[in-house]
């Protein structure tokens, strides 16, 4: 991996999968297993977005000087996601299947529009202007993030 957006994306995937497993737990009816995916899942996408949020959005508004632009939207965006994160884990916990699929639905489709906007427009301005930090910032996000 020798971009940020690479990385990044690699991560993405991964708790992308991770959330695809919940589903088809799910179907199986596996209610304690589906619960327990969910809430790696979460883990998962909370370390992603705290890495970002601590490390990455940090250098790259230090390094542009853009505090109002694209890392403004994205963290927005994160607080949205925690919150369907929240309201979906609630409807596991109560075993409402109807519940759970119209937060996961939009979790879903918020998740896709999210990371399509990081991996296409945010990632490669932090590869662009990150040059010299972009080593550094590998290898931290390598080490905060669970590897795949």
């Amino acid at each position: 991996m020798h971009t940020l957006r690479d990385f990044m994306a690699r991560d993405h995937l991964y708790c992308d999968g991770v959330f695809l497993g919940v589903e088809r737990l799910l179907l199986a009816s596996d209610w304690d297993a589906a619960l327990a995916a969910f809430a790696r899942f979460q883990v998962l996408t909370l370390q992603h977005f705290e890495a970002e949020e601590s490390l990455l959005f940090p250098a790259f508004e230090a390094r542009t000087g853009m505090r109002q632009g694209p890392t403004a939207v994205m963290r927005s965006e994160h607080a949205q996601i925690r919150q369907l994160m929240d309201a979906a884990l609630t409807a596991l916990r109560a075993q409402d299947a109807d519940e759970y699929t119209g937060y996961s639905e939009t979790l879903s489709i918020m998740m896709q529009q999210h990371n399509m906007k990081e991996e296409n427009i945010l990632y490669p301005m932090c590869d662009q202007h990150l040059v010299a930090e972009l080593p550094a910032v590998l290898e931290r996000l390598n080490s905060e993030l669970i590897p795949a």
